[in-house]
């Protein structure tokens, strides 16, 4: 090793040509800002979304509806899940941890049982909140339900 072949660690440099360093550089005169303009000139800065002067997209998008702050969101889980769960994996009790396990939950969820579909089996259910159609099938067949 000598100094003629001493080279930089790969990936360390640019590849990039040097702007603004004379027209001898291919890069000079302008150096790549165009002529004239808000661009060209030191010191110009863009608001984020600016689209010269046209209307931005955040205020062309019509706003529709309202989301409340506090809103307590629930995942849905239909009484055909459970069934098909209970029946799959021969289970007679289903809580957050099973549907978890399963994929139909992450860990910071609230999970809702819904009435879809029907209930075979004697289920002790365990969840977060329960519709009231969810609740009559589940009472129907024996099963209990309880909130967490």
């Amino acid at each position: 090793m000598n100094l003629s072949n001493l080279k930089p660690a790969k990936g360390s440099t640019k590849n990039s040509k040097r702007i603004g360093r004379g027209t001898g550089s291919g890069r000079g005169g302008t150096s790549t800002r165009g002529h004239k303009g808000a661009g060209s000139r030191s010191g110009h800065k863009t608001k984020i979304g600016f689209e010269g002067g046209q209307m931005p997209l955040q205020r062309r998008v019509p706003k529709v509806g309202f989301k409340p702050i506090n809103r307590v969101e629930y995942v849905g889980v239909n009484l055909d899940v459970l069934q098909e769960l209970a029946e799959r994996f021969e289970l007679t009790s289903i809580d957050f941890s099973i549907l978890q396990e399963h994929g139909l939950a992450s860990k910071n969820d609230l999970v809702k049982i819904l009435g879809r579909g029907e209930v075979k089996s004697k289920l002790e259910v365990k969840a977060h909140a329960f519709s009231a159609t969810a609740l009559k099938a589940i009472e129907a067949v024996g099963g209990s339900i309880e909130k967490l």
